[in-house]
């Protein structure tokens, strides 16, 4: 990486009891031993709204500045459905993730889109979700996903009242997430 751009994101944390049910379902999947990967750390669990990729200091300022100007009052959110990303090429499982369900989120990356519309490239297909699991092999892969479909994810609902612009440092160990800024939604 070089060493004058930052690998950012804007995104939503969540709350500790989400985090907690959500820490439980990667336990019981775990231990099912049913793949080989990471689990994500309870700590960099939360909702991407827009990957930024790695951008200058005078870029960053930028998108400070212009998510300021983002008008947006809070919002309801919940857990829906646990589901996976596969290889569009060789089928290959490779993300474990559960759903985040609301209009508001999608009216919220919409916003942040339009807001940055100059500076990057707007989502071409938004998908609200939380990744579990960065999957290496799956043993076997329809038995996998049966017994994802038998998990039942609590429907918790919750509220968003603030979003974030992430740095994203990767190490050997894993991603660490520093908060650059943050944005609070109107009440």
């Amino acid at each position: 990486m070089n060493e004058n751009l930052t690998r950012c994101f804007i995104a939503l944390d969540l709350p500790r009891n989400i985090i907690n049910e959500i820490v439980n379902v990667q336990e019981i999947i775990k231990k099912k031993k049913l793949f080989d990967g990471n689990l994500v750390n309870s700590e960099n669990l939360h909702l991407t709204l827009k990957f930024l990729s790695e951008i200058d200091d005078e870029k960053i300022e930028k998108v400070k500045e212009k998510l300021k100007s983002i008008k947006f009052s809070e919002f309801e959110t919940r857990l829906g459905k646990i589901s996976v990303f596969s290889s569009k090429y060789s089928g290959y499982i490779k993300v474990l993730w559960v759903e985040l369900k609301g209009k508001g989120l999608f009216e919220l990356q919409k916003k942040i889109d339009e807001c940055l519309d100059g500076l990057f490239e707007q989502e071409k297909r938004f998908m609200a979700h939380i990744t579990l699991a960065r999957i290496k092999r799956v043993y076997d892969k329809k038995g996998f996903l049966e017994y994802l479909n038998k998990i039942n994810i609590p429907k918790i609902s919750f509220n968003i009242d603030e979003f974030y612009l992430k740095k994203s440092e990767l190490f050997e160990t894993g991603a660490v997430y520093e908060d650059l800024e943050v944005y609070n939604l109107d009440k």
